[in-house]
């Protein structure tokens, strides 16, 4: 059986999430946003895919230099370029995917 505190603790975490996902969507629709932070979320996409691929293709523990996984780092080269080339975002992903795998694969047999 869920006591009240857990019932109250999952209520009130769902109300948390839903209003911070629904504010900023009320407040854009009738008051817009200032130019300059327009300007500023032009560029948060790029830096989020720049901040998900550097952690994934690095290894950073407290106190050391952060080390590469190599393998990954060289299949962000090809995908790039095949995002600026095609402009197509499903092309990149499946071509990303499948290099990497191709990659792994081979190097099991050296």
């Amino acid at each position: 059986m869920i006591s009240n505190y857990i019932l109250m603790a999952i209520i009130f975490s769902g109300l948390a999430t839903w209003s911070s996902r629904i504010i900023p969507f009320v407040l854009v629709k009738y008051r817009g946003l200032p130019p300059v932070v327009e300007r500023f979320l032009k560029y948060l996409p790029v830096s989020i895919i720049f901040a998900l691929i550097l952690s994934s293709v690095s290894n950073a523990q407290i106190g050391q230099f952060p080390s590469f996984k190599w393998l990954d780092l060289v299949v962000v080269f090809p995908t790039t370029y095949v995002a600026f080339k095609y402009k197509n975002l499903i092309l990149t992903v499946i071509f990303g995917v499948i290099l990497i795998a191709l990659l792994r694969f081979g190097v099991q047999f050296l």
